[in-house]
């Protein structure tokens, strides 16, 4: 009797479509942008536009910036790993899920610049989301015509 052989590749997996990369790269870049939330909160707030006026008081002791921070950075690395994980598993379905919910995450970011409630940096979280769920959308489309 053989025992088949149970020990894990050492292949480097990569995502097996174009639709897997875009998940890939946009999980890759939701960690990463995670990350520096966690460990350097104010250089993830102004990046988002978010940079205290010039001369402004430290935050009061009220001022709950950083934990929101803290809990959407994490949310932002869980998320990113999911996604890569998606993509390594090429999870189409998980795939087309996150196209209208990213269409959608675009339209209410660029919303709350328009209408105020958040800096005109923000619209660059709008537009990566939205340009994120072209590509994977676009993406999709072409492989269920056959096209890779």
């Amino acid at each position: 009797m053989t025992i088949p052989d149970t020990t894990p590749s050492k292949k480097l997996r990569l995502p097996r479509s174009p639709s897997g990369w875009t998940m890939a790269v946009f999980g890759l870049l939701a960690t990463s942008l995670g990350v520096v939330g966690l460990v350097a909160p104010d250089v993830q707030l102004a990046l988002m536009g978010f940079a205290p006026e010039p001369g402004s008081a430290p935050r009061d002791e009220g001022d709950h910036t950083l934990t929101f921070l803290t809990a959407s950075s994490m949310a932002a690395v869980n998320m990113g790993v999911y996604y890569v994980l998606a993509a390594l598993a090429d999870w189409k379905a998980f795939f087309r899920w996150t196209v209208p919910f990213r269409l959608l995450t675009c339209t209410v970011f660029f919303l709350a610049v328009l209408t105020g409630r958040a800096p005109a940096g923000f619209l660059g979280v709008a537009v990566w989301e939205g340009l994120g769920a072209l590509a994977t959308g676009v993406a999709l489309r072409r492989e269920s015509r056959g096209g890779r």
